[in-house]
C-alpha cells in the first residue's frame, strides 16, 4: 500500500519543492513592520555594528581591524564613502590602493561582517569638507547640499560612477551591504531642502533598485528636516542622552519597525587646543545594554577611529574655527594603533548577553617600538625651495586669490607682493573681515615676523623699505565638516591692509610640498649651514636605521611648535605640540623600512625650531599630555618581523 501511494506523494511534493527551493536561496534584508524588527533571509535579526573608516586606516591593516571587530561580537561594520577621496578632480576617479572601496568590502566579507554603507554625498566624519570635494567651490556661488543645479549635476555624475560599483555588493545580489544611508544628518543643515532629499532618494532607487533598504539618520533635533517618507528613519545619540525620550521622538517619524541608533558614541573627537575627549566605560556599556534590551539595532561610532593622515582632517565652527586633530583615536574600543582597549572587552561582555560571540581570543596588541632621540638637520627654509615647490611659477593677480581659485585643494599657498612705499615705523598689518583662512605665516625679506590666525590673532606690526618682499604662507587647516557648514573658502579672502593701504599686485604660488619631499629632496645630498636662530617655515630631516625589530611607534616632538611630518615620503599629518592636546603622531609599522634599510623623516616646522632639534619615537601615545594606557607588548627576538609595504597611494 505504501509503495502504491509513493508516486502520488512525489507528484504532490515536487511542485512544492520547486516553489520552496528558490525561496531558500533568496537573500533578503527587510523590515518586519508588524513585529518591529529586521528580517535577514526571513529570520528575525538585529545588528550590533561598529564604525570603521577605511580611509583612516592603511590598507595593509584593514583585515586586522575588521577581524578584531568581528571577534568583539559585532555582526556588521558601518562605513562612510568620502567623495573627495575618490574624485580628486572633476571626472577623475581613484579607487586604487588605500582608496579601493571594493577591496575593503571584500575584506569585510572575509571577516564575516555585514556592511552598512553611508555614501553621502556629504558624510561629516570630521573629514575635510565633510567629504565634499573642494573643487565644487570653484563655482563660488554654489549652494552645497541643496537642489542647486550645479551641485546636483556634480552629485549625479559622482553617484553614476559609485553606485554601479557597489550594486553587486548589495545583500540581495549576493554581497554584504544590507542598508545604505541617504545623505547624512541633513536635519542639522540650515537648508532643509526636501527637493534635494527627494532627488537623492530617486537617484539611489534608480541606480540601486527597490530591494535595498535606504535610511536616514539624524540627531533628535534634526529629525524634522532630515527624514523623508520612503526612507527608513533612524536616530543617533550617546550614553549621556535620554534614550527613552529620544526613541519616543523617533516613533513620531517612524511609528513601526525596529528602533535604530545609527551613531552610538563610544567616545568623541578632539580639537586642537582642547582636552582629549573620553567616554567612561560604565556609561558606554550601560547605554548599549539598555538599547539591546529594547531589541534595538545599534551602531557604535567609532569602534576604531584611525588617523587623519596628510591634510584630511576636517573642522567645526562653534563660535570660532576648530580644526580636528591628526589623531582620530576617539577613545574607541580599538585604539588608533589597532589595540583592543578595556572598553572593547566590556562591550564584548554586554554583547555576549544578547547574541553569540565568535570563539577564540582576540589578537594581542601589536608590538611597539621606542627609538631615539634623533637630531634633525637643517635642509633649508621654505622660500629657498620655492622653484621646486611651484615649478610652474606663480599666478599673478591684482588682488589675492583663494585656494579654490588657484585650484589648490589642500596644504599651502604662498602669497607674495612688494611694498610700494617705505614704512618707517611698526605699522598695523591685518586682513579685514577675519579674512585669513586659516593660518598665515608672515615674512619680510625672508625674516619671519609672526602669525595671523582665523578667529584668534588678527594683527601684526610690520615695517620695511620700498621694494621690500612680503611673503605670506597660508595654511589650510581643514575645511568645515560640520557646524554652520557654509562654503569654507581657504587662503586670503580679502586683500591685506598695511596701515591704511590696501596691498595689491599679488603672486600666488600653489605649493606641491608632498612632491618635493617624495621626489626632489632624495636627490639633494648637500646640507646648508644652520643659521644662528632659524625661524619661520623651515625643512629639517634626518635618516635612521632600525637595528632591532620594527614595530608600531609614536613620534614625539618636544619643543617643536607646529608643522607637518613625512616619513619615507608618506605624509603622516600635522603636529601642533604647543597647542595640544595631541603630543605624538601614530606611525604604523608597515610605514617603516625593516632592519638594514634606512628610514627618512622630514619636518616642515612652520614657526620656531627648538634649540636642540630632536625628535623621539615612543612605545606609547600621548594624546592629552598623559600616557595613553593600552596593553603594550614590548619587542623581542620572537616578535613578528615580516615587512609589509605600506600602500602610500591612499594619502
Amino acid at each position: 500500500m505504501v509503495r502504491s501511494k509513493s508516486p502520488c506523494l512525489l507528484s504532490w511534493l515536487l511542485p512544492l519543492l520547486i516553489i520552496l527551493l528558490p525561496q531558500a536561496d533568496t537573500r533578503s534584508f527587510e523590515v518586519d513592520w508588524e513585529e518591529d524588527r529586521f528580517l535577514l533571509d526571513g529570520v528575525p535579526f538585529r545588528y550590533v555594528s561598529g564604525s570603521l573608516h577605511y580611509f583612516r586606516v592603511p590598507r595593509v591593516l584593514w583585515a586586522d581591524r575588521l577581524f578584531k571587530m568581528r571577534m568583539s561580537g559585532l555582526n556588521a561594520v558601518q562605513l562612510y564613502v568620502p567623495w573627495n577621496y575618490h574624485e580628486p578632480q572633476p571626472g577623475v576617479y581613484n579607487f586604487n590602493g588605500s582608496r579601493d572601496l571594493l577591496a575593503f568590502l571584500n575584506e569585510a566579507a572575509i571577516a564575516n561582517l555585514l556592511v552598512i554603507l553611508r555614501p553621502g554625498p556629504y558624510i561629516c566624519a570630521e573629514w575635510e569638507m565633510g567629504g565634499l570635494p573642494s573643487w565644487l567651490l570653484r563655482k563660488p556661488k554654489i549652494h552645497l547640499r541643496t537642489s542647486d543645479p550645479d551641485f546636483l549635476a556634480a552629485v549625479d555624475s559622482w553617484f553614476n560612477v559609485l553606485l554601479p560599483k557597489i550594486y553587486p555588493f548589495l545583500y540581495h545580489n549576493g554581497g554584504n551591504i544590507i542598508s545604505i544611508q541617504v545623505e547624512n544628518e541633513y536635519g542639522s543643515y540650515k537648508a532643509c531642502d526636501f527637493n534635494y532629499m527627494r532627488h537623492l532618494a530617486g537617484l539611489f532607487r534608480a541606480l540601486l533598485g527597490d530591494e535595498i533598504l535606504l535610511f536616514t539618520t539624524d540627531g533628535p533635533e534634526g529629525l524634522k528636516c532630515g527624514s523623508l517618507p520612503g526612507l527608513y528613519t533612524t536616530v543617533d545619540f550617546g550614553p549621556a542622552d535620554n534614550m527613552t525620550k529620544i526613541f519616543s521622538l523617533l516613533r513620531k517619524y517612524e511609528p513601526r519597525g525596529p528602533l535604530v541608533n545609527s551613531e552610538y558614541y563610544t567616545g568623541w573627537l578632539d580639537y586642537w587646543g582642547h582636552n582629549h575627549s573620553t567616554r567612561s566605560i560604565p556609561a558606554v556599556t550601560k547605554g548599549l545594554e539598555n538599547m539591546l534590551k529594547l531589541g534595538a539595532s545599534v551602531n557604535m561610532y567609532m569602534f576604531h577611529g584611525g588617523t587623519n593622515f596628510g591634510y584630511w582632517n576636517g573642522a567645526d565652527e562653534k563660535g570660532r574655527f576648530l580644526p580636528i586633530t591628526t589623531s582620530y583615536d576617539y577613545d574607541a574600543p580599538i585604539s588608533e594603533a589597532g589595540d583592543p582597549m578595556p572598553k572593547l572587552f566590556a562591550l564584548r561582555n554586554v554583547i555576549s548577553k544578547f547574541q553569540e560571540i565568535p570563539l577564540g581570543p582576540l589578537p594581542p596588541p601589536s608590538p611597539k617600538m621606542a627609538l631615539g632621540p634623533l637630531t634633525l638637520h637643517l635642509d633649508g627654509d621654505l622660500l629657498t625651495f620655492l622653484d621646486a615647490l611651484c615649478p610652474q611659477g606663480p599666478i599673478h593677480s591684482v588682488l589675492p586669490m583663494t585656494f579654490e581659485a588657484v585650484k589648490q585643494d589642500r596644504g599651502f599657498v604662498l602669497y607674495r607682493t612688494y611694498l610700494s612705499y617705505t614704512v618707517f615705523e611698526p605699522t598695523p598689518f591685518w586682513v579685514p573681515n577675519n579674512g585669513v583662512h586659516d593660518r598665515a605665516y608672515v615674512m619680510v625679506d625672508g625674516v619671519f615676523q609672526g602669525i595671523l590666525e582665523r578667529n584668534m590673532k588678527h594683527k601684526l606690526f610690520l615695517m620695511g623699505k620700498i621694494g621690500t618682499q612680503l611673503d605670506i604662507l597660508l595654511e589650510n587647516m581643514g575645511r568645515l565638516s560640520f557646524g554652520s557648514n557654509h562654503s569654507d573658502f581657504k587662503g586670503l579672502l580679502e586683500p591685506p591692509v598695511l596701515g591704511q593701504t590696501v596691498l595689491t599686485q599679488w603672486m600666488m604660488f600653489p605649493l606641491k610640498i608632498d612632491n618635493l619631499i617624495k621626489w626632489w629632496f632624495p636627490l639633494q645630498r648637500q646640507k646648508r649651514e644652520q643659521p644662528t636662530a632659524p625661524s619661520g617655515p623651515t625643512f629639517y630631516s634626518t635618516t635612521f636605521p632600525i637595528l632591532g625589530q620594527a614595530g608600531d611607534t609614536f613620534l614625539y616632538l618636544p619643543g617643536w611648535i607646529k608643522g607637518q611630518v613625512w616619513i619615507n615620503g608618506f605624509n603622516l599629518g600635522r603636529y601642533w605640540t604647543k597647542r595640544g592636546p595631541q603630543q605624538t603622531l601614530y606611525v604604523p609599522r608597515p610605514l617603516l623600512f625593516p632592519k638594514g634599510a634606512i628610514n627618512k623623516i622630514t619636518l616642515l616646522e612652520l614657526e620656531n625650531v627648538p634649540s636642540q632639534p630632536r625628535i623621539q619615537f615612543l612605545d606609547k601615545p600621548i594624546l592629552n599630555s598623559t600616557l595613553h594606557r593600552a596593553y603594550t607588548y614590548f619587542l623581542s627576538d620572537n616578535a613578528h618581523s615580516a615587512y609589509e609595504p605600506m600602500m602610500l597611494s591612499g594619502h
